[in-house]
């Protein structure tokens, strides 16, 4: 082979032979599918899994919307609807939650009504798909323009999208679902009932959602009957609801109004003179505002909203509070003469009732409801479950008690006034309040009989095991201790305050098995506890809070006097009084006798006066002791003067002898 062979050669084959550089290799089918085994770009691989991602996550979407989200959502009602609280009398006492009512139909409205959302939110809405680029586009280019987020691309549907669908946070992945949805929605939805459900269902500002509840709200009207103007300002509120509410910010609701109104105008949906010529809209005027908060609506809202299930506007719901005892027990509370501290007061009825709940001296200044959220040490209150343990265990008021120093465990407590009484009976111990006859009392029927008793009239909180606890050093809530009272009151237990009426209970067979509670034995517990309530009340450390009816009630103080009450009852009324302060520090002088005890007779007072019930017929009789034998006194009357006799004798004598001289 010569050189020149040697040149067209590569290996020993004919250069014409070989593969060519510039063009993939062939693959020969008959040696099967080897295209796994061809090198891929990565760029190629990255945009095949890009591709798989997008895919997935359309076909989640889609499957959640079939499955999760039914096209009527909008529509519907909020889960958690308004509810007007009323007393039991009828009167409005506070209003909760948002207003969302029954949803409209953009084709009954007037035409100006859906044009002005129309021009205000998407210009292009009966031309695009879900989405419009040329709104996205510019929206882009205004808020580079303002180096900030100043206009929103987003179209009425992805509106719908995102209110009735999704959550309210900004990322890629929620505006990625939104914009699935609106083609969803578009798909199976025409125009006006997309609109429909966006109306229906947007936020308006005060609490209100859609636009027949803000019709209504605002100006007092159905939306059907919304004039040009007023149509204006409710489109106008879409943008910045809370900020535009007209009944907070009349000037900026009406210079938004006048932008809608330019916008139809641009929009040749009316004409620019029109425009011009429409008079701002002025809402009504809200007459008798309720408030959305007060200490007693704080605590019965949430058993509110789980008394009936969702459904369109205001939910009235019939709460147990009287109107005028709720203004008597506000009115004791500020005029009480406490100088800074705080005061609670609640009042039921001997069956739990709450008929006035005041949980401070200002919701406004702090809306800490201090009857029903904090729990302090009720002090000598708590006494009354030892007494009713001794009760069971046999002892009468009548039995004798040691008012003596005792020591259980290495601790001795102290009698507040430091007097020791040495050999006394149980009602004479109770009204005076001696804390080591407690104590001994305590640990003689035995602590668990004890807590048995507080558990079984409704005490809930934590309870230690402790010699202390006779003493009331464990923290319950005002309205726990005084249900508890009213478990007294009643005779039944255990007694639960409650702010909404409750369903009848037959009598039957059903509610011997339904009921957990009982009854107090009418002569071993109920009537010993009422004549030592009543001594407690009359004769003890609470007779400032006696009254002219039968008053039975108990004082309480804590140590270093950091808290101060009275729980009582009297006529068809059971209510607590706690004063203390926040921050725990010492009322000084002031025991549960005094500013306590007074607060809650100048509540009384004045309540059962109003109320004129009897309440329950107790087995009770004041117990009133002989009259004092008063000593012989000399009497000023001379003796003589007791012989009548003998004076008229002188005296007739006298005038015989006077006319026998003449």
């Amino acid at each position: 082979m010569n050189d020149i062979d040697t040149f067209w050669q590569r290996g020993g084959r004919n250069i014409e032979e070989l593969p060519d550089p510039f063009t993939p290799p062939l693959i020969d089918p008959s040696a099967g599918d080897d295209s796994s085994q061809l090198p891929k770009s990565p760029r190629r691989r990255r945009w095949r899994y890009v591709a798989y991602a997008v895919a997935a996550v359309v076909l989640v979407t889609l499957l959640w919307l079939i499955f999760t989200a039914p096209l009527s959502r909008a529509l519907e009602p909020l889960d958690d609807p308004a509810i007007l609280l009323l007393s039991q009398e009828g009167i409005p006492i506070a209003r909760r939650g948002a207003i969302k009512d029954e949803p409209v139909e953009a084709a009954k409205l007037n035409p100006l009504t859906p044009a002005a959302f129309i021009a205000i939110e998407d210009r292009r809405f009966r031309r695009h798909w879900g989405i419009d680029p040329r709104a996205i586009g510019r929206a882009m280019v205004a808020n580079a323009s303002a180096g900030g987020v100043r206009q929103g691309g987003s179209t009425i549907t992805q509106q719908l999208a995102k209110t009735s669908f999704l959550s309210s946070d900004r990322s890629y992945k929620r505006k990625a679902q939104e914009v699935i949805i609106a083609f969803w929605l578009e798909a199976w939805l025409t125009k006006d009932e997309i609109l429909s459900r966006y109306m229906s269902s947007v936020y308006f500002g005060d609490g209100v959602y859609g636009l027949r509840a803000a019709a209504r709200h605002y100006f007092d009207r159905k939306p059907e009957n919304l004039s040009l103007s007023q149509s204006a300002m409710l489109a106008g509120l879409v943008q910045a609801p809370s900020r535009l509410a007209p009944t907070r910010n009349l000037a900026g609701a009406q210079k938004r109004s006048r932008l809608v109104l330019q916008e139809m105008a641009d929009t040749k949906v009316i004409s620019p003179a029109r425009a011009r010529a429409a008079v701002s809209a002025v809402p009504v005027r809200q007459s008798g505002k309720v408030p959305t908060g007060t200490y007693f609506a704080d605590w019965v809202a949430p058993s509110a909203q789980k008394a009936f299930e969702a459904d369109y506007g205001e939910v009235k719901v019939s709460t147990t509070l009287d109107a005028d005892l709720q203004r008597l027990a506000v009115r004791a509370i500020a005029n009480a003469a406490i100088g800074d501290a705080q005061a609670a007061l609640v009042a039921m009825r001997p069956d739990g009732r709450v008929v006035a709940m005041v949980g401070g001296r200002s919701y406004k200044t702090s809306p800490f409801n201090r009857a029903t959220q904090a729990r302090r040490q009720p002090g000598s209150a708590f006494k009354l479950f030892v007494y009713l343990a001794a009760m069971r265990a046999g002892y009468s008021p009548d039995d004798m008690i040691e008012d003596k120093p005792i020591t259980v465990d290495g601790w001795t407590p102290a009698n507040s006034d430091g007097v020791y009484r040495g050999d006394i009976t149980l009602r004479d111990a109770f009204a005076r309040s001696s804390n080591a006859a407690a104590v001994r009392l305590s640990e003689r029927v035995g602590r668990g009989n004890v807590l048995r008793a507080a558990r079984e009239l409704g005490i809930t909180s934590p309870l230690p095991d402790s010699p202390s606890v006779a003493l009331g050093t464990a923290g319950v809530s005002l309205i726990e201790l005084t249900s508890a009272y009213a478990a007294v009151a009643s005779g039944r237990y255990p007694v639960r305050g409650h702010g909404l009426p409750q369903p009848q209970v037959d009598n039957g067979i059903g509610s011997f098995f339904s009921s957990r509670g009982g009854t107090l034995s009418r002569d071993r517990d109920w009537s010993p506890m009422l004549d030592m309530l009543w001594s407690a009340a009359n004769e003890g450390t609470g007779r400032r809070a006696a009254l002219g009816i039968p008053t039975f009630g108990k004082t309480g103080t804590t140590q270093n006097n950091r808290d101060a009450l009275f729980i009582g009852f009297a006529g068809d009324l059971v209510v607590g009084v706690w004063i203390g302060r926040d921050d725990d520090k010492s009322l000084g002088k002031m025991t549960g006798g005094t500013a306590p005890a007074q607060l809650w007779r100048n509540f009384m007072a004045g309540a059962v006066a109003v109320d004129r019930r009897r309440g329950p017929d107790l087995p009770f009789r004041p117990r009133r002791p002989p009259p004092p034998q008063l000593p012989d006194r000399q009497s000023p009357i001379p003796d003589s003067w007791s012989e009548p006799s003998r004076a008229i004798r002188e005296i007739a004598e006298a005038l015989d002898e006077l006319l026998n001289s003449q």
